[in-house]
């Protein structure tokens, strides 16, 4: 599977991964889906994530 919806670069976030180079780290991402109760509140407080990204 690959995974191109998670970037690594060392000038972003302190090379921390992050969701299509956005400065949103996966870990942000994890803790997120553990606070909001559906996927449609954490859609609306981040629009910029997409389904895809938070299924990759």
């Amino acid at each position: 599977m690959k995974l191109d919806r998670i970037t690594i670069n060392p000038a972003c976030m302190n090379g921390q991964p992050c969701i299509r180079n956005l400065r949103l780290t996966v870990r942000r991402v994890i803790e997120l889906l553990a606070t909001y109760s559906n996927r449609e509140e954490l859609y609306q407080e981040f629009p910029e994530l997409e389904d895809e990204d938070i299924q990759q």
